[in-house]
């Protein structure tokens, strides 16, 4: 099933409710009393709208079988919960959560207890309590619930960027949001010194051991003579290249030796860049450079759990966007609806430590010891090459499943695509490539 927007929004705000009430009640027991466990000041908790919602988009082909489902939203809500931890503490330096005592945990920001929470709170929703929800979603008349929604994203919104304007001014830690702050507070001192106020309180009493964590090194200050320093665009973007194209030729070896021919790993029409690799050593880096120094133990296990949701959300999208399945993993053991497999996902972990620890630090020296002025120029001409090379392998993918569907070129575009990227060419380029009839 796939569902519509209307439909997921709707979902969003459903499950962000039922997560605050499920917060709540779990404060109320271990506190007893009534705390406001939600990030936001409403009565909404988005993290568990969006788990539930990216469990119904990507985890319905995995629906008829009990264990898989239970496993693939375990994967996909203790993902989200990282993610979760990770953006809050980069953006206000807080701890909303902390595993640190428990046993089998990562960094404090997951833990075995809190991810088996998540898969069989995926499993019982997806398979008992959200076709309750789909039905009363298409009982209610159409016209009220688009207007419903209206106002419930405006109020979301609203109370997201209170809280969040609220927060940086109170944790002064981000600059680029004083001079919000201060408009905010010009506008209404009164009303500022309120909401400042009231949502201090409630985030202290929400949760006690909120506490500012142990500050990092300062980096070195942003030198403007250096190109692409520190962990900016110009830097994730020539990671992304080169990622992109060491992964293509290390899944090319890999074929050679392990099915015993060459063939194509690469994700355009033209160069030799495969973007799954790519996308995923530049979102690694993202993710992991402020906790690079972590231990080895841990950098695995995040690259294992990230790379591994990575590639199944991959394989959902492009299945979705184009009907084409790119790889099947079904003849593997340990394997996740064919999407992902265990074996991989520990090659995604292998990958982040051995790029974080060994190659990271000599490659990001090699790349800003690039001329600035160069370096500007060669970033500007490969950003506009790989953005078209994107945008026409999207193109000439899309007529690849049509032409499989028996569908004939409409236009002059379709035609062109029909010459200059016909099927035997398609089929070099993309050799595992699966057509999904529709």
């Amino acid at each position: 099933m796939q569902y519509t927007g209307y439909e997921q929004l709707w979902m969003f705000f459903i499950y962000s409710f039922l997560g605050w009430c499920l917060e709540v009640i779990y404060a109320a027991v271990g506190r007893k009393k009534f705390v406001n466990r939600g990030f936001l000041n409403g009565i909404l908790c988005p993290v568990y709208g969006f788990s539930m919602v990216f469990m119904l988009v990507f985890m319905e082909s995995l629906k008829e079988n009990w264990f898989y489902l239970f496993l693939g939203c375990t994967i996909v809500g203790t993902v989200i919960e990282l993610l979760t931890g990770l953006a809050l503490e980069k953006m206000f330096h807080l701890r909303l959560w902390n595993y640190s005592e428990k046993k089998f945990q990562a960094g404090g920001y997951i833990c075995v207890t809190a991810s088996l929470a998540w898969g069989a709170l995926g499993l019982v929703v997806i398979k008992f309590i959200n076709p309750f929800f789909y039905m009363v979603i298409h009982t209610f008349p159409r016209l009220p619930g688009v207007i419903l929604l209206i106002i419930l994203v405006i109020v979301l919104a609203a109370d997201t960027v209170t809280t969040t304007v609220v927060l940086l001014k109170i944790k002064n830690q981000n600059p680029a949001f004083q001079e919000i702050a201060d408009g905010f507070t010009q506008a209404s001192k009164s009303l500022e010194g309120f909401i400042v106020k009231l949502v201090h309180r409630r985030v202290n009493r929400a949760f006690p051991s909120l506490k500012e964590p142990e500050a990092e090194e300062s980096e070195q200050i942003y030198k403007k003579t250096v190109f692409a320093y520190g962990c900016g665009f110009c830097k994730i973007f020539w990671i992304f290249m080169l990622g992109a194209f060491l992964g293509d030729l290390t899944e090319t070896v890999f074929c050679r030796f392990s099915m015993g021919r060459w063939m194509s790993r690469s994700s355009v029409v033209y160069g030799t860049f495969s973007l799954v690799w790519g996308l995923g050593v530049a979102g690694i880096t993202i993710l992991l450079y402020r906790y690079r120094n972590w231990e080895d133990r841990y950098i695995f296990f995040a690259g294992t759990l990230l790379g591994g949701a990575y590639e199944y959300i991959c394989s959902v999208f492009t299945e979705l966007a184009f009907g084409t399945v790119f790889w099947d993993y079904s003849k593997i053991p340990f394997n996740l609806g064919g999407r992902i497999n265990l074996l991989f996902c520990f090659f995604w972990g292998i990958a982040a430590l051995v790029w974080m620890k060994i190659l990271y630090p000599h490659v990001s020296s090699w790349i800003e010891k690039v001329p600035r002025k160069i370096g500007n120029w060669l970033t500007c001409l490969a950003l506009i090459f790989m953005i078209g090379n994107v945008l026409l392998s999207g193109l000439a993918l899309s007529r690849y499943s049509e032409r499989a569907l028996g569908q004939k070129p409409d236009n002059g575009l379709e035609r062109w695509m029909d010459e200059r990227f016909p099927d035997e060419r398609m089929d070099l380029i993309y050799p595992s490539a699966k057509i999904r009839k529709q």
